[in-house]
């Protein structure tokens, strides 16, 4: 059985220890703590990554249409399929 507590640590306390108690009874348990990274922090970690994508975001890779030609652009895709 395994089950996943993502809560903060200012929540921590002795409700949480009594309720995994009362769901794991007698069984030995491994607890685990440990953070998430923020995506953003984790993409740019790596100094190679992270000037990779500030790289990507610099270019102008936009396709820009209006509403009109979006919704043709979407209609015609649709009609592929």
């Amino acid at each position: 059985m395994e089950a996943i507590y993502k809560i903060k640590a200012s929540e921590i306390d002795l409700g949480l220890i009594t309720a995994i108690k009362s769901l794991f009874k007698d069984r030995e348990v491994t607890i685990t703590v440990s953070t998430e990274l923020d995506e953003t922090e984790y993409l740019t970690s790596n100094p190679v990554n992270e000037k990779h994508l500030l790289d990507n975001m610099a270019s102008d890779h936009m396709v820009k249409y209006s509403g009109e030609e979006f919704e043709t652009f979407i209609n015609g895709s649709k009609e592929d399929e």
